[in-house]
């Protein structure tokens, strides 16, 4: 019979529960978040799950399934693609463009750039229709894809994010697909760090003006429509003692391009001011050693895919806990990367902090007929 086996590590025998949660400054935001990438926690939120308009922001999942088609090698950045009569009419919504025409064949490559650092919709359109053949057909990748990471709350009427109804999005939605970005394709997410691009004799300057005031802003994406008012998501990387951290806020409907600056510049500052990154595991490090039945090998590594952080208050990293739960018994074979439990760090009272998959960090074969028998014979003692 199988049964949830659990191993509980302390962190440190004296010191403080967590005190309360370190309060946020005040946003001016319809709605915000800010997610520590590194630990992969929420450190603060308001109506992260209202529905809102996202704008230009949307050309993230844009890119996203662009960045998909390349490393999938259905297009090359050095391709050249058309521009068709419905990229060209972009210019009549009033949105930004990137000033391309129906004469012209740009490169994917520089497209991306379109999209990426000049929001261009007209890029949008021609990008989105090479990957796919078809408007309708690439939006309705871009809900596929949605529905694959789970986002509930969102649907795509649109490639560039004009207002449109049923077009919505939340914070946290929007949040999962920069993370993406940045953890599939970190060589991709570099386009979102520059500053300015010029096409057709026409230069034209990343509108995420934090670029140009904090050095460890390296990205995302800004949006502005009527609908969504101003919006940015953000991130910075910043190096610290036990290593580097990376934020990403999101702030949605502010009253300016000044105000969503401000107050992504405010959410990333106290993240980074008001809790440390601890590091539990180093990667590769593994955290158990446990029993494998009808194995080549009678025991198994376990441990995390990478290295384990976990963000907490400022000071109070003494009186965390891990918990290893895993099911027992583990049977031969095992597969190197295999989610055999979960990781569970937790205050000394309980309270939940973080999750973790667990998996094993080398593949166990199955053993021969006789040693495979045996064990079923002592697994039905046991």
């Amino acid at each position: 019979m199988q049964r949830l086996f659990s191993l509980v590590f302390w962190l440190a025998l004296v010191g403080p529960v967590f005190a309360q949660a370190p309060q946020p400054p005040e946003i001016a935001a319809k709605s915000y978040l800010l997610l520590d990438l590194t630990s992969n926690q929420m450190l603060a939120e308001r109506d992260a799950d209202a529905s809102a308009d996202p704008a230009s922001l949307t050309k993230l999942m844009t890119a996203y399934l662009a960045f998909v088609a390349i490393h999938d090698k259905k297009l090359s950045l050095e391709q050249t693609l058309p521009v068709s009569r419905r990229a060209w009419d972009e210019r009549k919504g009033g949105g930004s463009l990137m000033f391309i025409d129906t004469t012209m064949t740009p490169r994917v490559e520089e497209l991306l750039r379109g999209v990426i650092i000049e929001s261009g919709n007209d890029a949008s359109v021609a990008l989105a229709e090479g990957v796919a053949g078809s408007l309708d057909q690439f939006v309705a990748m871009m809900n596929r894809q949605a529905q694959a990471w789970g986002l509930k709350n969102t649907t795509f009427k649109n490639v560039t994010g004009l207002t449109e109804p049923g077009h919505k999005s939340t914070a946290r939605d929007l949040a999962v697909i920069a993370g993406h970005i940045i953890r599939d394709f970190p060589d991709f997410y570099t386009y979102y760090s520059v500053k300015e691009y010029k096409y057709n004799n026409i230069a034209q300057p990343n509108r995420n003006l934090l670029l140009r005031r904090d050095p460890t802003v390296d990205g995302m994406k800004t949006g502005y429509t009527e609908a969504a008012g101003y919006c940015l998501i953000a991130s910075a990387q910043r190096d610290f003692p036990n290593g580097k951290r990376r934020l990403l806020s999101v702030v949605l409907n502010t009253a300016s391009m000044e105000a969503r600056a401000n107050e992504s510049q405010k959410l990333l500052n106290w993240g980074f001011q008001a809790f440390d990154a601890i590091r539990l595991f180093d990667t590769g490090k593994p955290m158990a050693t446990v029993p494998v039945w009808k194995g080549k090998s009678s025991t198994a590594l376990l441990g995390a895919a990478g290295a384990v952080f976990v963000s907490v208050p400022k000071g109070e990293a003494a009186g965390l806990q891990t918990r290893l739960e895993r099911t027992d018994p583990l049977v031969a074979p095992l597969a190197r990367g295999q989610r055999v439990g979960t990781l569970k760090v937790t205050t000394k009272s309980g309270t939940a902090v973080t999750e973790v998959p667990l998996v094993v960090m080398e593949g166990v074969e199955q053993a021969g007929i006789f040693g495979r028998a045996w064990d079923a014979i002592r697994l039905w003692i046991k």
